[in-house]
């Protein structure tokens, strides 16, 4: 029978788009809806290019998966939609996660999810620390689809984070995250400019 400490193997099925194991680990426990990852139990997801942080919820997982279907379905289960992480993420911040290039890169299922979440009553300015918003985060991924989709849902693209930085400026400069250098980052990177120079005008 699963239970509340069987949260990471349900993180790690949700990633790896299990239904299976993750339908029958919900109806088991329905406490796994709402359970937030302990901090010894952080780890690394990598198809998913995501980092689990204490806080970290089944609809982080999902949003980040990009799967909308178990996002509507955590939601129906009470998934709170504003469960935040020791680093102040919601799942809507998860949503932006993606490395262009790689494997699992869906910008059109990442662009579902995160319409999904807003629709559902996420603020797509939600600040995380450092005052990132998910915007921030989308443009640092280099995801252009996620970029266009907050935007299109109300994210302010002038919100400067803690270190006075606008989702434009990060735009323009090199943002240290992995992968950023490939020729699929730089090609989204060249749409993000474009369609933030359209937002702040």
């Amino acid at each position: 029978m699963a239970d509340v400490k069987d949260l990471p193997t349900l993180l790690t099925a949700i990633a790896a788009g299990d239904r299976q194991t993750v339908t029958a680990s919900l109806d088991a426990a329905p406490s796994l809806v709402t359970a937030r990852l302990a901090r010894p139990d952080e780890f690394f997801i990598g198809q998913c290019h995501a980092q689990l942080y204490e806080g970290d919820t089944a609809l982080h997982a999902a949003a980040f998966a990009y799967d909308v279907d178990l996002a509507r379905d955590l939601i129906a289960r009470g998934a709170d939609i504003n469960a935040r992480n020791r680093r102040g993420a919601q799942p809507l911040h998860a949503a932006t996660i993606g490395a262009p290039g790689s494997p699992n890169w869906n910008p059109t299922a990442q662009q579902a999810v995160i319409a999904y979440l807003i629709k559902a009553g996420a603020d797509p300015n939600a600040v995380a620390l450092g005052g990132v918003t998910p915007l921030h985060r989308a443009v640092r991924n280099r995801c252009s689809a996620a970029v266009d989709q907050l935007v299109r849902s109300g994210a302010n693209p002038n919100l400067a984070n803690n270190h006075g930085s606008t989702p434009s400026d990060l735009a323009h400069l090199t943002t240290g995250r992995g992968g950023t250098g490939s020729d699929e980052a730089k090609a989204e990177q060249q749409l993000i400019i474009t369609l933030l120079n359209k937002a702040e005008r």
